[in-house]
């Protein structure tokens, strides 16, 4: 068969076939071509075939307008007017077929539902516990996934490992370190400083220093050793303690002299560390000296000559007439041949566990902050020892005595926190070890009182009035540290329980007592926060189940700052007033650190591009205000120069760190993500300059602070110059 004929092809010869053929065109479009009778199998052009036509051989159309569609008449399939819709003179068109319609219906609905679980990850960490469990079982009824949300719990419940044991997490948040990188037994300066967790300024300043040195263009000297994290460490952990090996033990300061450092004690350091009754020591003290027939025990001269450490070490800062500021290290080597000869030996008792705590203390108030987390251990596992960290119900006991050993416990808890927060370890105290109540906010003169008697002695007033004092209840412990109700209480409890005075706390004075409570308050809310923000089991949690940890506990923070009282609200250094000075400057110190430990992942998170989770508003928002409250910790400080107030105001032993919090916070924030030359590039360089400048003050007299400010120098030295921060 040749050609592209329609039709099958006349034999040859064959004149009883008469066909007549139509063209789909004008004739004016015939082809022109001649028939060739002696020609074989003469080739016809053919035109090509037109567009296809909508109907089909029955008439039917492939598509209906929907005006025929609805009106169940014969459509014409013409387009863009049909021929019906035409003649009615009414509207023409075509809708999507079937399958079409299911496909844009299927991409509406779920531009809807990832509109809403965006809606629902920015207000999940807001939900209280038992609205998140509805929204979970709802989710898992849904056959969702709702551990792709934040958990709004995470402050109060550990991370549970997955089932899987081979899932690999998505996202290994900022600011968790499941692993370490270091051989801490290589020498002497890698042991002195051991392991440093997340949460310390010393390994931010260590990543930021790496991060800097790995990406800059300026050649950086090579090290004949791996890089480390003692290399920043600015302490004196891997300088040696000089103990004499003669000491006469007999030996005590002139009365003068002893009566000058008992006062600084307990003028500087007694609010924040009352490890100590401090009537009862006075009274023993008086009598010592007063007295040369008494003969104490040599762990109470133990504790005495700590407390002339901690003063001496005190009055060499603030140039305190009438003492030997050389002599500190005398006394602890007196304390330590006193009582530490046996320690691993001898079963502790109420005033070993002093004598530790003490001189955990001391340690850390001469820059040796491994040697001071280490023996603040042994403190508080003789206080475990002791009990100390239970409530004490036995009737053996007066209640005076039991707010005193209560006391010790915090104070222990305390140091504890903090001394965490400078090695980023574990704390030793944690809150779940302990139904220790927390301690009364009055002063131990005023103990004795029948209203304070009757709090001391009734858990139902007790409880009351914490629940007044300390409203937010999120910030409450949880668990063993709850207060207990009324309902939760013993029947021997119940017999006693009286009507609560809800207004006791809007009656109650600032007051020494009243500082340490709130501070106990804070460290106990850091500690929690540590707990969901930095723990190494949270490698496996996604960035945003850290993100909503951290806004709760920023939340949580502030909370906190709103429940002070008006003498201890927080203001700057020059408008400060002379009475609670000291307790004002150290819970803002307290709260700022705080902050600034919750809110530092977000800067971590923010300066690390290569982090796979996408930072959001929330993120760069808390950031922003982790740099502000960087700021605000350096405009704590006065002027330059006026070290009396550093020394004598500020809790000295913790400054420098709190110090170095701020700078590292404000380096990180300037020179990985401030651009050059921009307002908020200038503010931070002034806040840094500041805060250089006294670290070099303080260089004079501490030779941690020397060392910190060489740090900080060297690393502006070679990144600072286009901020105008170069070599100093």
């Amino acid at each position: 068969m040749s050609g592209n004929f329609p039709f099958p092809e006349p034999a040859e010869n064959d004149s009883t076939l008469n066909y007549t053929w139509v063209p789909d065109y004008p004739p004016s479009n015939l082809p022109s071509f001649e028939t060739n009778r002696n020609q074989v199998n003469a080739k016809v052009a053919i035109p090509r075939n037109g567009p296809p036509s909508n109907s089909t051989a029955t008439g039917r159309v492939s598509r209906a307008c929907e005006n025929c569609r609805d009106q169940k008449a014969k459509c014409s399939g013409h387009r863009p007017v049909c021929h019906r819709c035409q003649d009615a003179g009414v509207q023409c068109s075509y809708g999507d077929r079937k399958r079409e319609k299911m496909v844009k219906q299927l991409a509406s609905l779920s531009s809807k539902v990832q509109s809403l679980e965006t809606l629902l990850r920015d207000i999940y960490h807001t939900l209280d516990a038992s609205s998140a469990r509805q929204v979970d079982q709802r989710l898992k009824d849904l056959n969702l996934h709702p551990h792709l949300l934040p958990n709004p719990t995470l402050a109060v419940s550990q991370p549970q490992a997955p089932s899987d044991s081979t899932a690999i997490p998505l996202t290994i948040p900022s600011g968790v370190v499941d692993y370490t990188e270091e051989d801490f037994n290589r020498n002497d300066k890698v042991q002195a400083t051991g392991f440093v967790g997340d949460c310390s300024e010393i390994a931010w300043l260590y990543r930021l220093k790496r991060d800097l040195d790995h990406g800059s263009s300026t050649p950086i000297k090579e090290t004949p050793e791996p890089p480390a994290i003692s290399s920043v460490n600015y302490f004196e952990d891997d300088s040696d303690i000089s103990v004499p090996n003669t000491v006469d033990l007999a030996r005590r300061p002139p009365q003068q002299i002893a009566d000058k450092l008992v006062e600084i004690y307990f003028h500087a350091i007694h609010s924040t560390f009352p490890i100590l009754g401090k009537a009862l020591f006075l009274s023993q003290y008086r009598s010592f000296y007063s007295n040369s027939s008494v003969r104490p025990g040599k762990r109470w001269l133990a504790v005495l000559n700590l407390v002339f450490a901690i003063a001496t070490r005190q009055a060499c800062l603030v140039d305190q007439p009438q003492t030997d500021h050389g002599e500190h290290p005398v006394y602890f080597a007196r304390a330590w041949k006193l009582s530490g000869s046996k320690v691993l030996l001898d079963h502790p008792d109420l005033q070993q566990t002093q004598v530790e705590g003490l001189a955990a203390f001391y340690l850390l108030s001469i820059g040796q902050v491994n040697r001071s987390w280490r023996t603040v251990g042994v403190a508080i596992r003789s206080a475990m020892t002791m009990g100390l960290n239970l409530r004490i119900e036995t009737d053996s006991i007066t209640h005076f005595s039991r707010e005193l050993r209560y006391r010790v416990w915090w104070a222990l808890y305390l140091l504890d926190t903090v001394l965490c927060e400078m090695t980023g370890r574990p704390p030793i105290a944690g809150h779940t070890v302990c139904t220790t109540p927390l301690p009364i906010p009055f002063v131990e003169e005023d103990i004795e009182q029948e209203r304070v008697v009757q709090m001391v002695t009734n858990p139902g007033a007790r409880s009351a009035f914490f629940n007044s004092l300390l409203s937010d209840s999120h910030a409450l412990p949880k668990g063993p540290l709850a207060f207990k109700g009324s309902e939760q209480l013993s029947g021997k409890e119940k017999h006693v329980e009286q009507k609560p005075d809800y207004t006791a706390a809007e009656k109650l004075s600032p007051n020494a007592s009243l500082y340490f409570l709130y501070a106990v308050d804070l460290a106990h809310l850091l500690q929690r926060a540590v707990d969901a923000i930095y723990v190494p089991s949270l490698a496996r949690q996604s960035w945003h189940e850290v993100e909503a940890a951290i806004s709760i506990f920023n939340n949580h923070a502030d909370n906190w700052l709103l429940r002070l009282p008006m003498g201890f609200q927080i203001t700057a250094a020059s408008n400060l007033t002379q009475q609670f000075a000291q307790q004002r400057v150290g819970l803002a110190r307290r709260y700022y650190a705080t902050k600034m430990i919750i809110l530092q992942p977000c800067i971590r998170h923010l300066s690390q591009p290569s982090m796979a989770s996408t930072p959001g508003v929330l993120c760069e928002g808390m950031a922003a205000i982790c740099v502000q409250i960087a700021g605000q910790m350096i405009d704590l400080l006065p002027e330059i120069g006026d070290t009396n107030w550093l020394s004598g105001v500020a809790p000295w032993w913790f400054i420098l760190h709190n110090v170095m919090q701020a700078t590292t916070i404000l380096l990180t924030e300037l020179l990985t993500r401030t651009a050059p030359h921009t307002p908020e590039a200038a503010n931070i360089a002034t806040k840094l300059k500041r805060a250089i400048e006294w670290l070099h003050t303080m260089s004079a007299r501490d030779q941690s602070s020397r060392r910190a400010w060489i740090v900080c120098t060297d690393i502006l030295s070679r990144h600072g110059s286009i901020f105008g921060l170069g070599p100093v």
